[in-house]
């Protein structure tokens, strides 16, 4: 009695299976003619790369900033500096230790993992806080107009350390030393 059941059990799976399987493209192709044209629809076009234009284009020479959305000022910007590496002594991803040790003069383990800079107390922007949001934190070295900053950066892509322009957008300003 199970055996009769298992058996057909097995024969619907397997008709299921090989009733869903697609032909493939060359037996589809060699279907084709006039009468009965070929349907690709369920096949993925391929997208090509396009160039895309460099970052340092984007931070090329100048760069407008509003203060409040009242007074527009155009700055003069010379694109990114690069000034090292990942730092010895920090982690592969080492945005949190190169504030440390920009901060305070040494690496600050807890301070590893950007989100922790959250922990200290708000504050305003000026040279010498932090901004910080999860995943990522750099030092404000000089206001550059608006919510523009130069920016002491590490870890700020291919993992090199940079001085350049940031937006404080999106970060909370935060007091390491207080």
């Amino acid at each position: 009695m199970i055996k009769p059941v298992i058996s057909a059990c097995f024969f619907v799976a397997v008709s299921s299976v090989a009733s869903e399987a697609r032909p493939s493209r060359s037996f589809q192709a060699s279907e084709c003619n006039v009468t009965m044209p070929c349907d690709f629809s369920y096949a993925q076009p391929r997208r090509e790369r396009t160039p895309r234009p460099s970052l340092q284009a984007y931070r090329a020479t100048q760069m407008t900033v509003t203060d409040g959305g009242n007074t527009a000022t155009t700055i003069s910007v010379s694109g990114d500096r690069v000034i090292g590496g990942r730092p010895a002594g920090c982690p592969s991803s080492f945005c949190g230790c190169g504030a440390a040790l920009r901060v305070f003069g040494h690496v600050v383990p807890e301070l590893n993992l950007a989100s922790n800079w959250l922990r200290f107390p708000r504050t305003s922007p000026a040279p010498g806080m932090v901004a910080a949001r999860r995943g990522h934190v750099f030092v404000l070295e000089q206001h550059l107009g608006g919510d523009m900053w130069m920016a002491y950066d590490a870890n700020s892509g291919g993992h090199a350390t940079r001085m350049h322009a940031r937006s404080l957008r999106g970060y909370a300003v935060v007091n390491p030393r207080g």
